[in-house]
């Protein structure tokens, strides 16, 4: 066996569980934004955005498989999962290792939605973005593939499509608002409470 197939593997391993992250990211953004359908999504929808979230989770348990065992750049647990512990590119590794905690946080809220207030959950669903930022930051800097022509390309298109997604729901979540307080505002007229 080559003794650079843990390299491999985890350098593999690591984009896939970006690109798993930023699909179900993306995804998120999409079906929140009702740009699916009016009503409601069908459940098929979700589905695929849980099964990329889970994935990226398995991808990203194999990443950190791939960096111990890998012996060009010495990962021992503490380096695995603890900020700062490794002198190898410290901050990079840091976001990554946050992230890592906030991918677990999500995927641990969204496998328990039905016993969490809906609040809690979408508080810390809402960590999504941030995960997505930090892996990006992480995959961008303290990856080897940085420079690599197809992965910046990539990078570049999930930023500017999940920026997009994420302006058209803040925007839509306004709108919403403001049309919720308009109802209010003429249904107390209607009534007759000022």
């Amino acid at each position: 066996m080559s003794s650079q197939v843990w390299w491999f593997v985890s350098r593999s391993s690591g984009i896939i569980a970006w690109a798993l992250v930023s699909l179900s990211v993306a995804w998120g953004l999409f079906i929140s934004t009702k740009a699916v359908a009016k009503a409601s999504s069908p459940a098929w929808l979700l589905d695929l955005h849980r099964y990329l979230g889970g994935l990226s989770v398995s991808f990203t348990v194999v990443h950190l498989i791939g960096l111990w065992a890998d012996s060009y750049v010495e990962f021992g647990w503490a380096e695995l999962f603890v900020p700062l512990a490794t002198e190898w590119k410290p901050w990079p590794v840091a976001f990554g290792i946050i992230a890592l905690y906030l991918l677990v946080a999500v995927e641990a809220t969204s496998l328990m939605m039905s016993h969490l207030p809906r609040r809690w959950w979408r508080a810390v669903h809402h960590l999504s973005l941030p995960l997505y930022v930090m892996s990006t930051y992480h995959g961008i800097v303290a990856g080897t593939d940085h420079g690599n022509t197809g992965f910046r390309l990539a990078a570049l298109a999930s930023v500017n499509v999940i920026a997009f997604l994420t302006v058209v729901l803040i925007l839509a979540s306004r709108r919403s608002a403001v049309a919720t307080i308009k109802a209010d505002e003429r249904h107390r007229q209607h009534v007759g409470v000022s």
